[in-house]
């Protein structure tokens, strides 16, 4: 396992994404991906399986201190008094403490201090070790970092060869955020494209495990592909015997267009 180290804490580089499984299905998605070697497991209140996904951790043969658990708080939560309660409800159905908490999403209404100052809260009561973003632009990222007593750990966003996002991932590198890609296999759409295709015949590779390789060679990037069957949860996860060159990373920044020359420039490519 590799890891992205911001703002003093090591995170597993290659996580595991829950969304859309509920139930026992995924309860044995991650159970079968914690016994492959993820430790790093993304859930949410939106997504109706915390108590699923606390109950696959609770299982495992897997120490909790080695599992970094995150979830997220849903839009219409982000009143302050929302937050404390909804998080409580969130960590009673986890029944464990929840090291990284995310905004899911930027309120139209709630000023984001508000609902940060929650957070904050839960921190000193120790439910919740450290916090962060979904779906942040720049300036709200930037408004959130304001706005915190304590570092914003990750902004989530999604992100894979066909999604630029120069701007925001040159903000994260130089203020020490991390840039969760979610969506990292573009909900399939990496399968089949001739210039992954062509990188991974040289690797014994598929198409995914390129899209996957070349976010986690990004400075400051992390990956939460989902899958539910053990096939795809063990190919996602064997990503890290092989190594992309710079050539090989740039022609697959050129499917996106855009800004690749100044997101070279900040990745030292």
């Amino acid at each position: 396992m590799e890891y992205v180290t911001t703002q003093g804490v090591d995170i597993p580089a290659l996580g595991f994404g829950t969304y859309p499984m509920r139930g026992e299905t995924c309860q044995t998605a991650v159970h079968q991906a914690l016994e492959t070697g993820y430790r790093h497991v993304d859930t949410a209140q939106m997504y109706n399986n915390e108590r699923a996904v606390g109950q696959a951790i609770a299982a495992a043969d897997v120490p909790r201190d080695d599992i970094f658990l995150v979830t997220k708080i849903l839009r219409q939560n982000l009143a302050h008094d929302d937050v404390l309660e909804s998080v409580e409800e969130s960590h009673g159905r986890l029944a464990t403490d929840i090291d990284l908490l995310l905004i899911h999403s930027p309120s139209r209404t709630i000023p984001v201090e508000e609902s940060i100052a929650a957070m904050n809260d839960l921190q000193k009561r120790g439910i919740v070790r450290h916090i962060g973003v979904s779906n942040f632009s720049v300036g709200q990222l930037q408004d959130a970092i304001a706005a915190s007593d304590t570092p914003i750990l990750t902004n989530q966003v999604e992100y894979h060869p066909f999604k630029e996002q120069a701007n925001l991932l040159e903000f994260c590198i130089e203020n020490g955020v991390m840039l969760t890609a979610y969506s990292p296999l573009a909900e399939g759409r990496v399968i089949g494209n001739d210039r992954l295709k062509g990188i991974g015949a040289r690797y014994g590779k598929t198409e995914a495990q390129v899209a996957l390789r070349w976010l986690l060679q990004q400075e400051q990037v992390s990956a939460i592909p989902k899958a539910s069957s053990p096939a795809h949860i063990q190919a996602n996860f064997d990503v890290f015997d092989f190594e992309l060159t710079d050539e090989e990373m740039t022609q697959i920044f050129d499917l996106q267009g855009g800004l690749l020359t100044r997101l070279q420039t900040a990745l030292g490519l």
